[in-house]
This record gives C-alpha cells, sequence and structure tokens, in this order.
C-alpha cells in the first residue's frame, strides 16, 4: 500500500518512544525537507550539481555536457570546444577527424568499453548555475540533493511526468531502494536529444509503500554496496557468482 503525501508528514514527525512528544524515531527522514516540495503520494527530489561521467566512454577531444549559452547558436563543433578551442593547437583537430568519419569517434567502437564486472573510472564537473547541455551518446551519473532515510517501509525514486514529456530518464532499472537504506539516491541520466539541467531542478519524486515479513535492513545487510553513500557514485563492480554455475551443473 502506498502512503499519501500527509501520511509521509506523519511518518517523519513520529515520536521517540523513549521520550514521548520529542521527536526521534521517524520511519522517514528527508533533509533538506520542504513542504512545498511535498505532493499527493510523493516527494520531489532535486538536482545535486556535480555530475559524473565514465572516462573511457568519452572520446578523446570531446566534451562531456556543454555550458548553456541561450544567446550562443550552438553546432556540433561545440561538443569539440568550439569557439572556445585553440584552432592553433595541432592536437586539436579532433572535430575534423569526427567529420571524417574517423571509428574513434563511433561509440560503437569497443574502444568505449564497460565491463561491469570491474570498477571504471570517472570524470566530475559541476553544472553551472546557467545550465548544462547533456549529450544523448553519454551516460551521466548525478545524485539528488536529498539525503533520505527509511525504516519500516519500502522506498523508491521514479521520474515526474514533466521530465518523461522532454524524454529525460533519471534512472535505469535502479530506483527501487531498500528498508534501512542511508544516503543519497545516485540516478543514471539519459536523454533522448541535447537537453539543458539545472542544478536543484526537480529531478524526480520518492514514494514510499508497505511491505510484510520480517525485516532485513539495508544498513545492517554486510553485502549493501551503496549504504551511506553521497553524490554521484560509480558502479560497484557486477559480482560473477561461480556458485550457480555449480548448482546448474549439478542438476544436469
Amino acid at each position: 500500500m502506498q502512503l499519501s503525501g500527509p501520511e509521509i508528514l506523519r511518518r517523519m514527525k513520529l515520536n521517540n518512544p523513549h521520550n514521548p512528544g520529542e521527536y526521534g524515531c521517524p520511519d522517514i527522514i528527508i533533509k533538506p525537507f520542504d513542504e512545498r516540495c511535498l505532493g499527493s503520494n510523493s516527494y520531489d527530489l532535486h538536482l545535486s550539481p556535480k555530475m559524473r561521467v565514465y572516462k573511457n566512454t568519452v572520446p578523446y577531444g570531446m566534451l562531456p555536457a556543454l555550458k548553456y549559452d541561450p544567446a550562443h547558436k550552438y553546432t556540433m563543433e561545440d561538443w569539440f570546444g568550439g569557439m572556445w578551442r585553440n584552432r592553433y593547437d595541432p592536437r586539436n583537430d579532433t572535430y575534423e577527424k569526427y567529420l571524417k568519419g574517423d571509428p574513434e569517434y563511433d561509440f560503437r567502437n569497443p574502444k568505449f568499453l564497460i565491463d561491469p564486472t570491474k570498477s571504471n573510472e570517472t570524470g566530475e564537473f559541476t553544472i553551472p548555475e546557467t545550465g548544462a547541455i547533456l549529450n544523448p551518446q553519454f551516460g551521466y551519473l548525478a545524485s539528488t540533493v536529498e539525503y533520505t532515510e527509511t525504516y519500516n517501509l519500502f522506498p523508491y525514486i521514479d521520474g515526474k511526468s514533466s521530465l518523461g514529456r522532454n524524454f529525460i530518464l533519471n534512472h535505469h532499472t535502479a530506483g527501487r531502494g531498500d528498508d534501512g537504506f542511508c544516503g543519497t539516491w545516485t540516478l543514471e541520466i539519459r536523454v533522448l536529444f541535447p537537453t539543458v539541467v539545472y542544478p536543484y531542478m526537480r529531478i524526480g519524486q520518492i514514494y514510499y509503500e508497505e511491505f510484510t515479513g520480517n525485516r532485513k535492513q539495508y544498513n545492517e545487510n554486510p553485502s549493501s554496496h551503496y549504504n551511506g553513500q553521497m553524490g554521484p557514485t560509480p558502479a560497484a563492480p557486477v559480482p560473477v557468482d561461480l556458485f550457480i554455475k555449480d548448482l546448474v551443473e549439478k542438476k544436469r
């Protein structure tokens, strides 16, 4: 059963059982919190200024994002430095290579491979107050401004309808949380078209549902990877469970 907005607020104000009348043991913690962001059955979350990209996925000479200037008439060349690049630098011929169809700038090139079983190095940039233009060919790791803690409930995040209608995807299959999760939420952002995003824009909403059964809290599970995460957090290596292979082979 999904919690309503007023119920979310009530759960945030549960009394401390050891000291009645004092807050201290809420089921839901959201920091910072403002009731203007509380909806009918969710709470709106905001985009933190810091973003990350996997370095291996950005071709040499290309920018992962562009500073947005509404007065500037953008072209494809801007992804390669545009009017800011040094045309007298012989190393700065990446745009010309791109125009010639150099495979170094073909995103199907295996040089951009990601191995999910290993750690992948990231680079960080800050979204300026004027906004940043995201590239449809890149995946971006971002995070919510809000730090949340959830107990006795199942939290999950999703995009807002206005984001969807602008073809902004704020998570890839990873919008589900856990009872006991504490931290900011990492977002896996993709856009269908070059799209401007701004720091502190509403980037999604968090929902809460009740569940049944004995609890297995995320913050007490030794196999949990992301509890306490702050800011855009790269993926932990995905395990290859050879014990499953052994179970399969035993059944043959």
